[in-house]
Formats: C-alpha cells, structure tokens, sequence
C-alpha cells in the first residue's frame, strides 16, 4: 500500500513511527518548509521531517498544495491513503478526494469537541478531566468530517501541555495502527459529527499569558500547565517579568488581597480570587534559566504584601 503522510510537530512523529515500525506500506512523507526557531533565527526542520530522513523516508516540502506543481506530484506518488496528522494546513478538495481508501486525519481531541488548531492546550486550559484521538475522514471543513473511531485519554491534575501532547501522540498512533487495517477493509462504520456539540479550539497566543489573579486557584492552575512549556502565563514582579512554569494546588487559604505572594523561604504562593494560595513550583524569571521556586526564593525572598501585578495588553 502507497501512503503519503502529512504531519509536522512532535505529535504527527508517533504516528510516522508506528507506520514505519509496523511496515504499513510504502510511505511519502509531506511536511511543512523549514522555519527560523530561537533568539538566532536558525532555520529549523519540522520534527517529522528530522524523523523521516532519520529512518530514510523521501520528504518533500511543498509550499502550497494547491498549484499545479502538487497535482502532478499527487499524481506521480499515486497513494492508496493519505494520513494526516497535525500537518497545519487546510488540504483542498483535489487532495482529500484523490485516495481509493481516503484521506484520514488523527485529531488530538474528541470530537466533535475541541476542533481546530490548539485542542490539547484548550482542554488543559478549560480544566477537562479527559480528552482522546479521533480518526476521522477529512473534508473541506475544519474538523467536520465523519468519524472512523475514538480513544479516551484521562488527564491528570498536574499534566502540561508537554505531558499531555505526549500521551496524546502515544496514544493516536496506537489507534491509527489498530484502525487502518478495517478502513482499507472497509469494515467501518462512518459517523457524522454533531454540529450543535461542535466547540473551537483556537490557537493559543500572547493573550492567553495574561494572568488574572480574580480566577480561582484552580482556573489560574489550569491556565498555567495549559500552556506550558510552550508559551508561559506571567506576571510582573516589580519592574521584572516573572513566568510561571509550574504550579500546583493546595488546601491552604488567604485572606490577602488577590495577587499577594506568600512564601516561608522554601515554597512560594500566589492568593487567588477564591482565597486559595495556589503554589509557584517553577518560574522563569526575564533573562535567566528555568528554576524551581526554592531556588529562586534564595535570591529574591518575599516582602510583606508584595503582590504579582498582572500585565495588561
């Protein structure tokens, strides 16, 4: 079988992985163009194409798939199945229609919860107990095509979005494997997402960072590990801006004005809109390392009803 696979980050190499390891077929892979990442602007592969050239797979990085340059090569590849998983573009009609088994894609939510292009960080930052994979045929919409199979993933109270991506794509890719054998068999059965249960997960951005200490301990803590490691909600200490990386819940309560930090030399915590100290484990203080809040204490202890200020955009 002829599979040409689109993916890009960390999330999309599992699932390569497993078709790889698993001698699904005859794979071509399609990622997105090389980007400058970091301080130094250095042009960066995708992750998926760091994988595939690793294990030998021929990559290819169009610009856009909709020329006439993508047809002829659609055409000249000639795939029995395409599989998708967080490419990061929309595909046109031409491509989804082209495949005799399909054109598939491995979603990082349930749908029809949680369409678009951020479901992990949204389901961390909207404080959901669990979220799961759906395999799904794609159309010309945005996440709304029918759904092949489901997988549940429970998330745990002090998962990121680091730990959360990464049992996302462990388990997508085992669902993918399990289930391609009865989507070339056709042994499936397609169901229709319900619009009406449809919600939109955004991409995240700098306006989520924006802390608002009036949220509950445990709005704050999900806003937090919703977006870290990737992007940090953050603060001002001072003239100094201070990122949280880290942080955990307590049964510990305040009534100090919202926003005071409290802290006994070795634990550091913030109050929050319901009373409850919610603690800093980790930060990231501007032009310096990642450190644990311990550490971090040594050099800039807390004075009496010294408070994190939000910034505004």
């Amino acid at each position: 079988m002829k599979i040409m696979f689109m993916g890009t980050p960390d999330f999309a190499v599992a699932s390569l992985r497993a078709l790889v390891e698993n001698e699904a077929g005859e794979i071509t892979v399609i990622t997105q163009p090389d980007k400058p990442k970091g301080r130094k602007m250095i042009l960066t592969p995708p992750e998926v194409k760091a994988y595939a050239e690793s294990v030998g797979l021929p990559v290819y990085q169009p610009k856009t798939l909709r020329d006439e340059e993508f047809d002829a090569f659609l055409r000249e590849k000639d795939p029995d199945i395409i599989i998708v998983a967080a490419y990061g573009k929309i595909l046109p009609k031409s491509v989804i229609e082209y495949p005799k088994y399909g054109c598939i894609n491995v979603h990082g939510s349930l749908l029809p919860k949680y369409r678009g292009a951020a479901p992990v960080q949204r389901c961390l930052i909207n404080g959901e107990t669990e979220t799961g994979n759906t395999i799904m045929y794609m159309d010309e919409g945005l996440d709304t095509g029918d759904m092949i199979v489901k997988s549940v993933v429970p998330i745990d109270i002090d998962d990121n979005a680091e730990t959360l991506f990464s049992k996302m794509a462990k388990n997508g890719a085992e669902l993918l494997i399990s289930t391609l054998p009865n989507i070339v068999s056709g042994n499936i059965a397609r169901q229709k997402q319900n619009d009406a249960d449809a919600t939109y997960a955004s991409k995240v951005g700098k306006e989520d960072c924006l802390i608002d200490f009036t949220m509950t301990a445990k709005e704050l803590h999900d806003r937090v590990r919703g977006l870290s490691p990737y992007l940090y909600a953050y603060a001002m200490r001072g003239e100094t801006m201070l990122k949280l990386v880290r942080t955990a819940l307590t049964d510990k309560k305040s009534d100090k004005e919202e926003g005071t930090l409290i802290s006994d030399g070795k634990k550091l915590y913030v109050t929050c809109g319901d009373k409850a100290l919610l603690e800093i484990t980790e930060v990231l203080p501007a032009g310096k390392k990642q450190m644990k809040a311990i550490d971090y204490l040594r050099g800039n202890p807390v004075k009496d009803d010294e408070r994190l200020i939000p910034v505004k955009e």
